[in-house]
């Protein structure tokens, strides 16, 4: 029996993830970029969509997508797996004029995923700016990603805006940061 040390368990068991494969549209007949990521590192990725319509907008998502407090907005929540175990809560925010009518507002599968939806509606993304901090989980997310009281957590917000820095796209995401690592690259010039 070979001795692994902690550093090696916890590295298995640790997502790095990039947010670039999340923000282009996939080429046609590609899977969603979840899937193929995780495929491509030898590991199971899907989703379970939780609820998908409209909702009233939170007060950090009506000033992210630049709406008035409490205007309907369209939802995706999701929990995300790696290998079946929640790796992930993520919350889709799309303006109305956008998602209503379409298949974000469902809670069926996408093909492509909703950022390749989004661009054959013709709204392709151009700037994207996230926000990370961390925290120790609410009771709901200790219950959906198996976590304990005491267990941080790390938020994601995601805002993505068009060519015109019209947003057409709010993510909010929580993450067992024990369970996380992000990478971030940054082209300088």
């Amino acid at each position: 029996m070979t001795h692994q040390s902690r550093e090696d368990i916890v590295s298995a068991r640790r997502w790095t993830s990039t947010s670039m494969p999340y923000l282009t549209p996939r080429a046609q007949g590609q899977g969603d970029a979840w899937s193929a990521d995780t495929a491509a590192q030898g590991r199971r990725g899907s989703q379970r969509i939780v609820h998908a319509g409209e909702v009233p907008a939170p007060a950090e998502v009506a000033r992210l997508l630049g709406v008035p407090d409490g205007e309907p907005v369209v939802v995706r929540r999701r929990l995300i797996l790696l290998d079946d175990e929640p790796n992930e809560l993520t919350d889709t925010y799309y303006p109305v004029a956008i998602a209503r009518g379409t298949p974000l507002a469902g809670t069926a599968k996408i093909r492509g995923g909703a950022v390749t939806l989004l661009a054959e509606l013709g709204h392709v993304g151009a700037l994207v700016r996230e926000d990370v901090t961390a925290a120790l989980p609410e009771e709901a997310e200790q219950q959906a990603l198996r976590l304990g009281p005491t267990d941080p957590v790390l938020r994601l917000t995601r805002v993505t805006l068009d060519r015109d820095e019209r947003p057409i796209q709010v993510d909010r995401m929580v993450m067992p940061a024990q369970r996380q690592q992000l990478r971030y690259e940054i082209r300088i010039g």
